[in-house]
């Protein structure tokens, strides 16, 4: 194999054809580009450039050595470009992911907020289901997600909480729960609690549908469900409950689904993902426009 320094050299004196004005792109001195070319003609075996006291001019060998490896080292050039872009500059395409219909407007606001401050960067946002969060970030379909909260998962950072929302019980609205005013953890053990998807951490499903109340009554497991309005639409047949944040009463108003407050539950809380690997600039840039965004309405 070729060393990288060796390949650069060579590339460079093919389109230079003078050693000193290769040593001087290169910024290294005229000896040390005639060594390498000379040790990597001992590795080919044939001379790759024909010298004269006047000129250098490449030899058929390496004309054609030239002509195949040019395209590769342009390529691997650009690439290389593409990823210091993105890695420090702020240009190309953010792709984002919102769930929920409140979190959506959230996003919009938030990427407002963040093209006039970084003109040279688009933003694409896409809608997703609730358990298609981890395998868009870890396949890199996005590179950030606006979503719940605890999201306690190896290789997956969470930015501030942006948004924390009174929590409710979404029930039939034939259930006997529908007609009260407020409804406690404890009462779940007298409910079937709808399950999210197993693609979901421990961490979010043990906040959302757990197992036992606080003083560790058994909660009895319903169906799971891969959507909202798939969980709404069993929750309107009158198979389960399932806890919401309280932006549902004005985004998912449904006759068959009662939303009642809890009096002693925490907050739901919201904000944004993104994979360890994958901070990069723009990630941490627009992290922050949403940050100020929720922070300039308080």
């Amino acid at each position: 194999m070729l060393e990288r320094h060796e390949l650069e050299a060579f590339v460079t004196l093919a389109e230079e054809l003078h050693f000193g004005r290769t040593a001087e792109r290169l910024r290294v001195s005229t000896a040390r580009i005639s060594q390498t070319i000379r040790k990597l003609e001992r590795r080919v075996g044939v001379p790759l450039f024909n010298r004269t006291s006047r000129r250098v001019e490449l030899s058929p060998v390496g004309r054609q050595l030239y002509e195949e490896i040019q395209p590769a080292w342009t390529q691997i050039g650009t690439a290389l470009k593409r990823a210091i872009d993105s890695g420090r500059g702020i240009t190309g395409t953010l792709r984002v992911a919102f769930i929920g219909a409140a979190a959506g407007q959230l996003l919009v606001g938030a990427t407002e907020l963040f093209r006039d401050r970084q003109p040279g960067c688009d933003v694409q946002i896409r809608e997703a289901q609730i358990g298609e969060i981890l395998p868009w970030l870890r396949d890199g379909k996005v590179e950030l997600v606006l979503g719940n909260f605890p999201m306690d998962e190896p290789g997956i950072v969470t930015g501030p909480v942006l948004v924390r929302e009174a929590r409710m019980l979404a029930v039939p609205s034939g259930h006997p729960f529908a007609r009260r005013t407020s409804v406690s953890v404890e009462d779940l053990a007298r409910t079937t609690m709808l399950q999210l998807p197993d693609t979901l951490p421990e961490s979010l499903r043990h906040d959302r549908t757990p197992l036992r109340t606080p003083a560790g009554r058994p909660i009895e497991p319903g169906p799971s469900a891969e959507t909202f309005q798939e969980m709404l639409t069993l929750i309107g047949t009158g198979q389960g409950v399932f806890p919401v944040g309280a932006q549902v009463r004005r985004y998912y108003i449904r006759p068959d689904v009662t939303y009642v407050p809890f009096s002693d539950a925490p907050p739901l809380e919201w904000g944004l993902l993104w994979r360890a690997d994958g901070a990069t600039a723009r990630v941490r840039a627009f992290n922050q426009a949403a940050y100020d965004l929720v922070n300039s309405h308080r």
